[in-house]
Protein backbone atom coordinates (compact mmCIF):
# COMPACT_ATOMS: atom_id res chain seq x y z
CA UNK A 1 0.00 0.00 0.00
CA UNK A 2 1.61 3.35 -1.27
CA UNK A 3 0.56 6.46 -0.63
CA UNK A 4 -2.46 7.70 1.42
CA UNK A 5 -4.83 5.47 1.57
CA UNK A 6 -7.98 7.73 2.19
CA UNK A 7 -8.85 10.22 -0.51
CA UNK A 8 -10.90 13.10 -0.51
CA UNK A 9 -14.27 11.15 0.11
CA UNK A 10 -12.96 8.06 2.07
CA UNK A 11 -11.17 4.82 1.25
CA UNK A 12 -12.46 4.54 -2.59
CA UNK A 13 -10.81 1.73 -5.38
CA UNK A 14 -11.15 -1.68 -6.62
CA UNK A 15 -13.42 -4.05 -4.66
CA UNK A 16 -11.34 -7.27 -3.81
CA UNK A 17 -8.50 -5.27 -5.12
CA UNK A 18 -7.65 -2.86 -2.98
CA UNK A 19 -10.76 -2.60 -0.88
CA UNK A 20 -10.77 -6.03 0.21
CA UNK A 21 -12.59 -7.67 3.50
CA UNK A 22 -9.90 -8.09 5.03
CA UNK A 23 -8.65 -4.37 4.48
CA UNK A 24 -12.19 -3.13 5.79
CA UNK A 25 -12.41 -5.28 8.70
CA UNK A 26 -9.26 -3.91 9.95
CA UNK A 27 -10.72 -0.29 8.98
CA UNK A 28 -13.14 -0.97 11.51
CA UNK A 29 -11.50 -2.18 13.87
CA UNK A 30 -8.77 0.83 13.54
CA UNK A 31 -12.15 3.75 13.11
CA UNK A 32 -13.77 2.06 16.69
CA UNK A 33 -9.97 2.45 18.50
CA UNK A 34 -8.84 5.83 17.01
CA UNK A 35 -11.57 7.54 17.51
CA UNK A 36 -12.51 5.90 20.90
CA UNK A 37 -8.40 6.93 22.36
CA UNK A 38 -9.07 10.05 21.49
CA UNK A 39 -12.82 10.34 23.22
CA UNK A 40 -14.48 10.76 20.60
CA UNK A 41 -17.42 8.47 21.72
CA UNK A 42 -19.80 9.88 23.92
CA UNK A 43 -20.36 8.56 27.57
CA UNK A 44 -23.29 6.23 27.10
CA UNK A 45 -22.64 4.99 30.80
CA UNK A 46 -22.61 1.23 30.75
CA UNK A 47 -23.62 0.60 27.18
CA UNK A 48 -21.36 -0.03 24.49
CA UNK A 49 -20.43 2.97 21.88
CA UNK A 50 -22.62 1.83 18.26
CA UNK A 51 -22.58 3.15 14.57
CA UNK A 52 -24.76 3.03 11.73
CA UNK A 53 -23.57 1.15 8.77
CA UNK A 54 -24.88 1.50 5.33
CA UNK A 55 -24.47 1.27 1.93
CA UNK A 56 -25.26 1.55 -1.93
CA UNK A 57 -26.72 -1.62 -4.02
CA UNK A 58 -23.71 -2.80 -5.21
CA UNK A 59 -23.17 -6.23 -5.30
CA UNK A 60 -19.57 -6.09 -3.23
CA UNK A 61 -21.18 -3.88 -0.68
CA UNK A 62 -22.78 -7.03 0.87
CA UNK A 63 -19.10 -8.54 1.80
CA UNK A 64 -17.66 -5.04 2.63
CA UNK A 65 -20.57 -4.13 4.87
CA UNK A 66 -20.22 -7.57 7.21
CA UNK A 67 -16.45 -7.21 6.82
CA UNK A 68 -16.50 -4.02 8.54
CA UNK A 69 -19.31 -4.28 11.00
CA UNK A 70 -17.32 -7.22 12.08
CA UNK A 71 -14.10 -5.27 12.74
CA UNK A 72 -16.33 -2.54 15.04
CA UNK A 73 -18.23 -5.45 16.80
CA UNK A 74 -14.86 -7.29 17.37
CA UNK A 75 -13.62 -3.86 18.63
CA UNK A 76 -16.83 -3.66 21.17
CA UNK A 77 -18.92 -1.47 18.92
CA UNK A 78 -22.57 -2.05 18.50
CA UNK A 79 -23.61 -2.13 14.93
CA UNK A 80 -26.70 -1.22 12.99
CA UNK A 81 -27.21 -2.69 9.69
CA UNK A 82 -29.27 -0.29 8.35
CA UNK A 83 -29.16 -1.64 4.51
CA UNK A 84 -29.00 -0.02 1.32
CA UNK A 85 -29.82 3.97 1.96
CA UNK A 86 -28.27 7.02 0.26
CA UNK A 87 -25.14 8.17 1.54
CA UNK A 88 -26.69 11.79 3.37
CA UNK A 89 -29.41 8.90 4.88
CA UNK A 90 -26.25 7.04 7.46
CA UNK A 91 -25.04 11.02 7.91
CA UNK A 92 -28.68 11.75 9.08
CA UNK A 93 -28.96 8.85 11.11
CA UNK A 94 -25.58 9.06 12.38
CA UNK A 95 -26.72 12.35 13.85
CA UNK A 96 -30.24 11.89 14.90
CA UNK A 97 -29.84 8.62 16.56
CA UNK A 98 -26.89 9.86 18.74
CA UNK A 99 -24.50 7.38 16.76
CA UNK A 100 -20.73 7.35 18.07
CA UNK A 101 -19.71 7.35 13.97
CA UNK A 102 -21.55 6.28 10.79
CA UNK A 103 -19.82 4.42 8.00
CA UNK A 104 -21.40 4.17 4.53
CA UNK A 105 -19.76 1.48 1.80
CA UNK A 106 -20.29 3.38 -1.22
CA UNK A 107 -18.07 4.58 -4.59
CA UNK A 108 -20.52 7.08 -5.18
CA UNK A 109 -20.55 7.64 -9.19
CA UNK A 110 -18.13 5.33 -9.92
CA UNK A 111 -18.61 1.99 -11.95
CA UNK A 112 -19.43 -1.05 -10.19
CA UNK A 113 -16.53 -2.95 -9.91
CA UNK A 114 -15.21 0.42 -7.28
CA UNK A 115 -16.51 0.22 -4.03
CA UNK A 116 -15.77 2.67 -0.86
CA UNK A 117 -15.64 3.16 2.75
CA UNK A 118 -16.94 6.59 4.27
CA UNK A 119 -16.70 7.57 7.29
CA UNK A 120 -18.88 9.62 9.85
CA UNK A 121 -17.85 10.93 13.01
CA UNK A 122 -20.70 11.67 15.85
CA UNK A 123 -23.50 14.57 14.57
CA UNK A 124 -23.03 12.98 11.19
CA UNK A 125 -19.76 15.20 9.70
CA UNK A 126 -17.22 13.56 7.96
CA UNK A 127 -13.88 12.62 9.86
CA UNK A 128 -11.30 15.47 9.18
CA UNK A 129 -7.82 14.70 7.79
CA UNK A 130 -5.80 14.09 11.36
CA UNK A 131 -7.99 11.20 12.58
CA UNK A 132 -8.19 9.50 8.90
CA UNK A 133 -4.48 9.89 8.91
CA UNK A 134 -4.48 8.32 12.08
CA UNK A 135 -6.79 5.56 11.00
CA UNK A 136 -4.76 5.07 8.52
CA UNK A 137 -1.87 4.65 11.22
CA UNK A 138 -3.26 2.39 13.67
CA UNK A 139 -3.76 -0.50 10.39
CA UNK A 140 0.05 -1.23 11.48
CA UNK A 141 -0.48 -1.79 15.16
CA UNK A 142 -2.07 -5.32 16.48
CA UNK A 143 -4.22 -4.31 19.59
CA UNK A 144 -5.48 -5.90 22.30
CA UNK A 145 -9.60 -7.00 21.69
CA UNK A 146 -12.74 -6.92 23.86
CA UNK A 147 -13.34 -10.68 24.93
CA UNK A 148 -16.70 -12.20 26.16
CA UNK A 149 -19.62 -9.90 26.89
CA UNK A 150 -17.26 -6.98 26.01
CA UNK A 151 -17.57 -7.77 22.39
CA UNK A 152 -20.18 -5.51 20.08
CA UNK A 153 -23.66 -6.70 18.67
CA UNK A 154 -24.84 -6.39 15.02
CA UNK A 155 -28.66 -6.22 14.33
CA UNK A 156 -30.12 -5.13 11.37
CA UNK A 157 -32.80 -2.38 11.44
CA UNK A 158 -34.32 -1.63 8.01
CA UNK A 159 -37.38 0.58 8.89
CA UNK A 160 -35.18 3.70 9.25
CA UNK A 161 -35.57 4.83 6.30
CA UNK A 162 -38.96 6.33 7.68
CA UNK A 163 -37.05 8.47 9.95
CA UNK A 164 -35.31 9.92 7.30
CA UNK A 165 -37.82 9.82 4.84
CA UNK A 166 -39.72 12.09 7.88
CA UNK A 167 -37.31 14.65 7.76
CA UNK A 168 -36.64 15.15 4.02
CA UNK A 169 -40.46 15.96 3.77
CA UNK A 170 -40.78 18.12 6.85
CA UNK A 171 -37.88 20.31 5.17
CA UNK A 172 -40.31 21.99 2.78
CA UNK A 173 -43.53 23.85 3.68
CA UNK A 174 -45.10 23.60 0.46
CA UNK A 175 -46.74 20.63 -1.63
CA UNK A 176 -45.37 19.72 -5.33
CA UNK A 177 -48.82 18.68 -6.44
CA UNK A 178 -49.57 19.57 -10.07
CA UNK A 179 -45.42 18.84 -10.92
CA UNK A 180 -44.62 15.96 -13.06
CA UNK A 181 -41.19 14.63 -12.43
CA UNK A 182 -39.02 11.94 -14.45
CA UNK A 183 -36.44 10.78 -11.67
CA UNK A 184 -33.33 8.80 -12.39
CA UNK A 185 -31.64 6.47 -9.54
CA UNK A 186 -28.85 5.74 -11.00
CA UNK A 187 -29.33 2.44 -10.12
CA UNK A 188 -28.01 3.03 -7.21
CA UNK A 189 -28.81 4.33 -3.68
CA UNK A 190 -31.60 6.67 -4.90
CA UNK A 191 -33.98 3.91 -6.63
CA UNK A 192 -36.47 3.67 -3.40
CA UNK A 193 -35.86 7.16 -1.59
CA UNK A 194 -36.19 9.68 -3.98
CA UNK A 195 -39.32 8.93 -5.57
CA UNK A 196 -40.80 7.98 -2.60
CA UNK A 197 -40.16 11.47 -1.06
CA UNK A 198 -41.10 13.28 -3.93
CA UNK A 199 -44.26 11.42 -4.07
CA UNK A 200 -45.16 11.87 -0.43
CA UNK A 201 -44.41 16.04 -1.05
CA UNK A 202 -47.22 15.68 -3.71
CA UNK A 203 -45.30 15.36 -7.14
CA UNK A 204 -46.43 12.95 -10.15
CA UNK A 205 -43.36 10.73 -10.30
CA UNK A 206 -41.96 8.98 -13.21
CA UNK A 207 -38.95 6.38 -12.84
CA UNK A 208 -36.59 5.13 -14.78
CA UNK A 209 -32.99 3.63 -13.85
CA UNK A 210 -34.45 2.61 -10.29
CA UNK A 211 -34.13 -1.16 -10.33
CA UNK A 212 -31.03 -2.17 -8.60
CA UNK A 213 -29.86 -5.57 -9.09
CA UNK A 214 -26.19 -5.12 -7.81
CA UNK A 215 -24.54 -4.80 -10.89
CA UNK A 216 -26.47 -2.01 -12.95
CA UNK A 217 -25.29 0.97 -10.81
CA UNK A 218 -24.26 4.21 -12.60
CA UNK A 219 -24.03 1.92 -15.90
CA UNK A 220 -24.89 4.43 -18.55
CA UNK A 221 -27.32 6.10 -16.17
CA UNK A 222 -27.38 8.28 -13.47
CA UNK A 223 -26.00 12.13 -13.03
CA UNK A 224 -22.89 11.15 -15.56
CA UNK A 225 -25.15 9.76 -18.40
CA UNK A 226 -28.16 11.79 -18.46
CA UNK A 227 -28.85 10.76 -22.23
CA UNK A 228 -32.06 8.56 -20.85
CA UNK A 229 -33.17 11.40 -18.61
CA UNK A 230 -33.10 13.84 -21.26
CA UNK A 231 -35.03 11.64 -23.21
CA UNK A 232 -37.83 10.34 -21.03
CA UNK A 233 -38.62 14.41 -19.76
CA UNK A 234 -39.52 15.32 -23.14
CA UNK A 235 -40.96 12.06 -24.04
CA UNK A 236 -43.73 12.24 -20.78
CA UNK A 237 -44.14 16.14 -21.31
CA UNK A 238 -42.69 16.56 -17.82
CA UNK A 239 -42.15 19.64 -15.81
CA UNK A 240 -38.24 18.81 -14.59
CA UNK A 241 -35.94 15.80 -14.68
CA UNK A 242 -33.81 14.60 -11.81
CA UNK A 243 -30.83 12.85 -11.85
CA UNK A 244 -29.02 10.58 -8.71
CA UNK A 245 -26.00 9.39 -8.35
CA UNK A 246 -24.71 5.91 -7.03
CA UNK A 247 -24.78 7.06 -3.58
CA UNK A 248 -27.53 9.63 -3.87
CA UNK A 249 -25.82 12.89 -2.73
CA UNK A 250 -25.66 14.56 -5.75
CA UNK A 251 -28.43 16.00 -7.65
CA UNK A 252 -28.75 17.34 -11.48
CA UNK A 253 -31.83 18.64 -13.36
CA UNK A 254 -33.29 18.70 -16.80
CA UNK A 255 -35.98 21.22 -17.85
CA UNK A 256 -39.27 20.55 -19.61
CA UNK A 257 -37.31 21.04 -22.91
CA UNK A 258 -34.87 18.32 -22.03
CA UNK A 259 -32.47 20.86 -21.37
CA UNK A 260 -29.42 20.44 -19.03
CA UNK A 261 -29.75 22.29 -15.79
CA UNK A 262 -26.16 21.58 -13.83
CA UNK A 263 -24.93 22.25 -9.73
CA UNK A 264 -24.14 25.70 -10.32
CA UNK A 265 -27.25 26.68 -11.95
CA UNK A 266 -29.01 24.91 -8.75
CA UNK A 267 -26.85 26.68 -6.58
CA UNK A 268 -28.00 29.75 -8.07
CA UNK A 269 -31.71 29.28 -8.10
CA UNK A 270 -31.57 28.03 -4.25
CA UNK A 271 -29.56 30.60 -3.30
CA UNK A 272 -31.65 33.02 -4.69
CA UNK A 273 -34.77 32.13 -3.55
CA UNK A 274 -33.26 32.45 0.29
CA UNK A 275 -32.32 35.78 -0.30
CA UNK A 276 -35.74 36.51 -1.71
CA UNK A 277 -37.12 34.91 1.45
CA UNK A 278 -34.60 36.87 3.74
CA UNK A 279 -33.03 33.39 4.75
CA UNK A 280 -29.83 34.03 3.48
CA UNK A 281 -27.25 33.89 6.31
CA UNK A 282 -24.29 36.43 5.56
CA UNK A 283 -25.76 36.59 2.38
CA UNK A 284 -23.26 34.29 0.96
CA UNK A 285 -23.23 30.88 -0.69
CA UNK A 286 -19.97 28.63 -0.85
CA UNK A 287 -19.18 27.52 -4.31
CA UNK A 288 -16.01 25.78 -5.37
CA UNK A 289 -13.10 27.43 -7.54
CA UNK A 290 -14.17 25.14 -10.77
CA UNK A 291 -17.91 26.89 -10.59
CA UNK A 292 -17.95 28.46 -13.21
CA UNK A 293 -18.07 31.88 -13.77
CA UNK A 294 -21.73 32.66 -15.09
CA UNK A 295 -22.68 31.86 -11.39
CA UNK A 296 -20.00 34.27 -9.99
CA UNK A 297 -21.29 37.09 -12.19
CA UNK A 298 -24.70 36.19 -11.22
CA UNK A 299 -24.75 36.37 -7.94
CA UNK A 300 -22.80 39.65 -7.98
CA UNK A 301 -25.73 40.82 -10.02
CA UNK A 302 -27.75 39.79 -7.11
CA UNK A 303 -25.60 41.53 -4.41
CA UNK A 304 -24.56 37.98 -2.94
CA UNK A 305 -20.88 37.02 -1.88
CA UNK A 306 -19.48 34.03 -3.13
CA UNK A 307 -16.68 32.61 -0.86
CA UNK A 308 -15.02 29.99 -3.00
CA UNK A 309 -13.72 26.68 -1.99
CA UNK A 310 -11.34 24.16 -2.77
CA UNK A 311 -13.19 20.89 -5.44
CA UNK A 312 -14.66 18.47 -2.63
CA UNK A 313 -18.37 18.91 -1.02
CA UNK A 314 -16.07 18.31 2.63
CA UNK A 315 -14.21 21.45 1.79
CA UNK A 316 -17.31 23.51 1.04
CA UNK A 317 -18.55 22.09 4.32
CA UNK A 318 -15.24 23.47 5.92
CA UNK A 319 -16.27 27.05 4.76
CA UNK A 320 -19.56 27.11 5.72
CA UNK A 321 -18.89 25.56 9.12
CA UNK A 322 -16.11 28.40 9.55
CA UNK A 323 -18.70 31.29 8.66
CA UNK A 324 -21.71 29.70 9.61
CA UNK A 325 -23.10 30.05 6.16
CA UNK A 326 -25.98 27.65 5.21
CA UNK A 327 -25.80 27.05 1.67
CA UNK A 328 -22.96 25.57 -0.68
CA UNK A 329 -22.44 23.54 -3.47
CA UNK A 330 -20.51 22.00 -6.10
CA UNK A 331 -20.76 21.89 -10.15
CA UNK A 332 -21.00 18.32 -10.13
CA UNK A 333 -24.33 18.41 -8.46
CA UNK A 334 -23.37 18.62 -4.34
CA UNK A 335 -25.57 20.97 -2.82
CA UNK A 336 -25.23 21.45 1.03
CA UNK A 337 -28.51 22.90 2.86
CA UNK A 338 -26.91 23.07 6.45
CA UNK A 339 -30.24 23.16 8.62
CA UNK A 340 -31.27 20.31 7.41
CA UNK A 341 -28.19 18.05 6.40
CA UNK A 342 -24.50 17.37 7.56
CA UNK A 343 -23.29 16.70 4.07
CA UNK A 344 -24.56 16.83 0.38
CA UNK A 345 -27.81 15.05 -0.51
CA UNK A 346 -29.32 14.73 -3.78
CA UNK A 347 -33.18 13.93 -2.77
CA UNK A 348 -33.23 17.10 -0.37
CA UNK A 349 -32.04 19.03 -3.08
CA UNK A 350 -34.60 17.96 -5.57
CA UNK A 351 -37.93 18.58 -3.48
CA UNK A 352 -36.24 22.14 -2.38
CA UNK A 353 -35.82 23.03 -6.15
CA UNK A 354 -39.21 21.56 -7.14
CA UNK A 355 -40.74 23.79 -3.98
CA UNK A 356 -38.70 27.07 -5.76
CA UNK A 357 -40.66 26.05 -8.71
CA UNK A 358 -44.19 26.01 -7.13
CA UNK A 359 -43.19 28.91 -5.06
CA UNK A 360 -42.45 31.74 -8.02
CA UNK A 361 -44.67 29.28 -9.98
CA UNK A 362 -41.22 29.42 -12.75
CA UNK A 363 -40.40 26.64 -15.03
CA UNK A 364 -37.23 24.83 -14.37
CA UNK A 365 -35.75 27.11 -17.66
CA UNK A 366 -36.98 30.22 -16.30
CA UNK A 367 -35.07 29.35 -13.33
CA UNK A 368 -32.02 28.27 -14.81
CA UNK A 369 -31.66 30.92 -17.33
CA UNK A 370 -30.51 33.39 -13.76
CA UNK A 371 -27.46 31.71 -14.62
CA UNK A 372 -25.59 32.34 -18.54
CA UNK A 373 -23.30 29.25 -18.15
CA UNK A 374 -20.02 30.80 -19.85
CA UNK A 375 -18.10 28.01 -22.55
CA UNK A 376 -15.50 25.76 -20.09
CA UNK A 377 -12.70 23.95 -21.70
CA UNK A 378 -11.10 21.55 -19.37
CA UNK A 379 -7.46 19.78 -20.45
CA UNK A 380 -5.64 16.94 -18.32
CA UNK A 381 -2.01 17.54 -18.78
CA UNK A 382 -0.49 13.72 -17.91
CA UNK A 383 3.44 12.89 -16.69
CA UNK A 384 4.07 16.72 -15.23
CA UNK A 385 5.79 17.83 -12.21
CA UNK A 386 2.62 19.11 -10.15
CA UNK A 387 4.21 21.07 -7.78
CA UNK A 388 6.56 23.57 -10.81
CA UNK A 389 2.98 25.96 -11.94
CA UNK A 390 4.94 28.47 -10.74
CA UNK A 391 7.48 28.23 -13.26
CA UNK A 392 8.30 31.46 -14.71
CA UNK A 393 7.06 30.60 -18.41
CA UNK A 394 3.62 29.02 -17.07
CA UNK A 395 3.00 32.07 -15.11
CA UNK A 396 3.97 34.69 -17.64
CA UNK A 397 1.52 32.71 -19.92
CA UNK A 398 -1.19 32.54 -17.43
CA UNK A 399 -0.80 36.28 -17.27
CA UNK A 400 -0.84 36.98 -20.88
CA UNK A 401 -4.01 35.09 -21.50
CA UNK A 402 -6.08 36.07 -18.81
CA UNK A 403 -5.39 39.84 -19.84
CA UNK A 404 -6.67 38.57 -23.51
CA UNK A 405 -9.69 37.02 -22.08
CA UNK A 406 -10.50 40.09 -19.86
CA UNK A 407 -13.57 40.16 -17.36
CA UNK A 408 -15.75 37.65 -19.85
CA UNK A 409 -12.83 34.63 -19.27
CA UNK A 410 -10.93 33.10 -16.26
CA UNK A 411 -8.31 30.04 -16.05
CA UNK A 412 -7.72 27.72 -13.19
CA UNK A 413 -4.84 25.45 -13.24
CA UNK A 414 -5.04 23.07 -10.22
CA UNK A 415 -2.90 20.08 -9.88
CA UNK A 416 -4.78 16.73 -9.10
CA UNK A 417 -4.66 15.18 -5.33
CA UNK A 418 -4.22 11.52 -7.00
CA UNK A 419 -2.63 11.23 -10.18
CA UNK A 420 0.60 13.06 -12.18
CA UNK A 421 -1.86 15.45 -13.58
CA UNK A 422 -2.28 19.30 -14.04
CA UNK A 423 -5.70 20.17 -15.20
CA UNK A 424 -6.01 23.41 -17.65
CA UNK A 425 -9.82 24.98 -17.40
CA UNK A 426 -10.33 28.17 -19.00
CA UNK A 427 -13.85 29.97 -19.34
CA UNK A 428 -14.22 32.61 -22.21
CA UNK A 429 -16.76 34.29 -23.49
CA UNK A 430 -16.78 31.78 -27.13
CA UNK A 431 -16.49 27.84 -26.91
CA UNK A 432 -13.59 28.57 -29.36
CA UNK A 433 -11.70 31.20 -27.33
CA UNK A 434 -12.22 28.74 -24.80
CA UNK A 435 -10.86 25.80 -26.86
CA UNK A 436 -7.94 27.92 -28.18
CA UNK A 437 -6.44 29.47 -24.86
CA UNK A 438 -6.77 26.33 -23.06
CA UNK A 439 -5.19 24.52 -25.53
CA UNK A 440 -2.00 26.83 -26.00
CA UNK A 441 -1.32 26.84 -22.15
CA UNK A 442 -2.10 23.16 -22.01
CA UNK A 443 1.26 22.73 -24.38
CA UNK A 444 3.39 25.34 -22.39
CA UNK A 445 2.26 23.11 -19.27
CA UNK A 446 3.43 19.95 -21.08
CA UNK A 447 6.43 21.91 -22.28
CA UNK A 448 8.04 23.23 -19.21
CA UNK A 449 6.45 20.80 -16.45
CA UNK A 450 7.45 17.82 -17.84
CA UNK A 451 8.40 14.92 -15.63
CA UNK A 452 12.45 14.74 -15.90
Amino acid sequence: MSGRLFGTDGVRGLANGLLTAELATNLGVAAAQVLGERGEFSSHKSDRPFAIVGRDPRASGEFLQAAISAGLASAGVDVIDVGVLPTPAVAFLTETMGADLGVMISASHNAMPDNGIKFFARGGVKLDDAIEDAIEAHLKIVSELPTGAEVGRIRTDHDLVEKYLHHLNSSISNSLEGLTVVIDGANGSASLVSPEALRRAGAHVITIHCEPDGLNINENCGSTHMSDLFAAVVKHGADVGIAHDGDADRCLAVDAAGEFVDGDQILAILTSGRKDRGELVGNTVVATVMSNLGFNIAMRELDIKVIAAAVGDRYVLEEMRTGGFTIGGEQSGHVVLSEFATTGDGVLTALHLLSEMKRTNKSMAELASLVNRLPQVLINVPNVDKNSVTKSAVVDTVTKLERDLGATGRILLRPSGTEPLIRVMVEAATAAQAQSVAQELADVVATHCALT
